[in-house]
């Protein structure tokens, strides 16, 4: 069956007798295990590129006819070829800036995390902001002393930082932790027994007294974070230089960012113009900023014809997330009666963005984690269809879906509504979440990915970097094998919903292609379609599941173009 995809090359480009061929390829990839996504022809051992496209694809023999004098040869050694993998839910300048700041992402104890702002408040002048992202409590391996609803309080953080304001944000991003000086310029430190309490669409975590432990869960965070200093071009530069760096190390070629303003738009647009994007983007709009979206309402969509930079969705942020309790559920929590987590934004508003966003050709990416989250956006989406039938080829996506009521899986794919979920949460969540949920409800319906699969509907997979580290080699692993990292528990959480290899390498190629309406130009190894591979170490199709974790990216390539590869 391969043999039709190259003689079709030759019949549309034909040949010279003995003197090479006509139409000489700039690249060619030869002696790989390629792995094409392709059901037709699903393996490969070579491809040619011309121009940035796929010219061929064949064996080794066959894509070698098209080498002319100037033609790169470069030999894959055996190596393991896929298409270019494609993160679909994620944040970009969060990656650069997280090199920046403290990173606190594999800090494992409490005290560890104390340490480094310690060391940060050393280098510091008196006043300056120590920030920083990736702390969880419930990844520690030993807890604090004193806990107060299931997070530290701040009095260590307090002893090393007296003068210099701290504000770490959660690794989910829907919480932080301040110091008591920072929460003294936000003005909500030594409030002597009165309870802020609950916040809209937020909470400020308080002791048995009132006061304050430092904790701020969703909205609540922005009372600190609006006084933290605000970025400088120069350092926005620096961190998305730093982003694309790490994107194409870990044999990333697309992106899709969720959620970004206009100031991310033109840097990444000033990149392209400079010729330093190196990465495929695909922005979400914020809903944060409805002043934005007003503006792209009247412009419309903007569909990049080099594939480099789109804007064409919006992101809702519609919920909180599971490690902080802020997930919006439609029961309690088990680990907390009483209380079901945040509506972090009304659903008016979902109602609204879906309706001027459908006829105007803009999709809508909301984010959900509860189960209450998942129902009342579902609800909101099918009204619109509703009310524009001609409006079928939407594309709406739920971020994240990963607790859902059991009625409202077959609704993704009633609906065609893309479930944007990310495996590694399964690793990294699913030890504590049983906490959060109890087993019924995990069971039924968290991380349901064959469930979501049987309804007819689409996954693409990612991170949420930095939540995550951007790497897709943990959340192929957490796919296929549904274990946590250090590889428990045997047989893996729920196995049954395990995805298989091909399902897993198909949601993070072709399917986050579909993902951003962009299937017909990349995501399999196809001929016309553009040329993004990425190349492995080791065939993570078929080693062994504990070889998987191994693997490393040796190669990356966007357009033709080799933009990493590892020495």
């Amino acid at each position: 069956m391969r043999h039709i995809y190259f003689l079709a090359f030759l019949a549309f480009f034909g040949f010279a007798c003995n003197s090479g061929p006509e139409n000489p390829a700039d690249k060619i990839f030869i002696n790989g295990t390629i792995y094409t996504v392709d059901e037709s022809n699903p393996k490969v051992e070579a491809v040619a590129v011309k121009d940035g496209m796929i010219q061929a694809i064949g064996s080794s023999a066959e894509i070698q006819e098209l080498a002319g004098e100037n033609t790169e040869v470069i030999d894959l050694e055996g190596k393991t070829m896929t298409p270019g993998f494609i993160e679909s839910h994620a944040h970009l300048m969060g990656i650069g800036y997280n090199k920046l700041e403290l990173d606190l992402m594999y800090v494992k104890t409490y005290d560890e995390l104390v340490e480094k702002v310690a060391e940060a408040v050393a280098k510091a002048k008196p006043g300056d902001w120590i920030t920083g992202r990736g702390w969880h409590q419930d990844k520690w391996i030993e807890k604090p002393e004193k806990m107060v609803k299931g997070f530290q309080t701040n009095e260590p953080l307090n002893e090393v930082s007296p003068d210099n304001p701290v504000f770490l944000r959660h690794a989910s991003g829907h919480a932080s932790f301040a110091n008591s000086k920072a929460l003294e310029l936000a003005g909500i430190a030594n409030l002597k027994g009165e309870r802020p309490g609950e916040v809209e669409g937020g909470e400020i975590i308080t002791d048995e007294l009132g006061n304050p432990t430092g904790v701020l869960t969703e909205r609540a965070s922005y009372l600190v974070a609006r006084l933290v200093p605000e970025e400088t071009p120069e350092r926005a530069e620096e961190a998305l230089t730093l982003a694309l760096q790490e994107l194409v190390e870990k044999g990333i070629t697309s992106f899709h960012d969720a959620g970004s303003g206009q100031d991310v738009i033109d840097l990444v647009q000033k990149f392209k113009d400079e010729g330093k994007l190196t990465v495929r983007q695909y922005i979400m709009l914020t809903g944060r900023q409805p002043e934005l979206l007003d503006e792209w309402y009247k412009k419309g969509p903007m569909i990049d014809s080099d594939h480099m930079l789109t804007v064409r969705s919006i992101k809702l942020n519609c919920d909180g997330a599971l490690g902080p309790r802020g997930a919006w559920l439609l029961e309690d929590y088990a680990d907390r009666p009483g209380h079901r987590g945040h509506e972090t934004l009304p659903m008016s508003v979902v109602t609204e963005v879906s309706e001027k966003a459908l006829p105007l050709g803009f999709q809508v990416c909301s984010h959900a984690i509860g189960d209450r989250a998942n129902q009342e956006i579902l609800d909101r989406y099918e009204a619109a269809f509703a009310k524009f039938p001609d409006a079928t080829d939407h594309r709406f996506r739920i971020e994240h879906a990963q607790h859902l009521h059991p009625d409202d899986i077959p609704r993704f794919g009633e609906l065609g509504v893309i479930a944007a979920m990310q495996a590694i949460h399964l690793s990294s969540d699913r030890p504590w979440a049983i906490d959060r949920l109890g087993e019924k409800r995990i069971i039924d319906g968290a991380y349901v990915w064959q469930k979501l699969f049987q309804t007819g509907a689409r996954i693409c997979n990612g991170t949420d970097a930095p939540v995550e580290p951007v790497d897709p080699i943990p959340s192929f692993y957490a796919s296929v094998t549904r274990k946590t990292l250090e590889g428990l528990p045997e047989g893996g959480y729920e196995g049954d919903q395990k995805m298989t290899r091909e399902q897993a390498l198909k949601s993070y190629t072709l399917d986050g292609a579909y993902a951003e309406f962009e299937e017909d130009f990349k995501g399999s190894i196809e001929v016309g379609k553009a040329a993004d591979f990425t190349v492995f170490d080791q065939d993570i199709m078929e080693v062994a599941e504990d070889e998987i974790l191994k693997t490393q990216v040796a190669m990356t390539v966007m357009g033709g173009q080799v933009v990493f590869k590892r020495q």
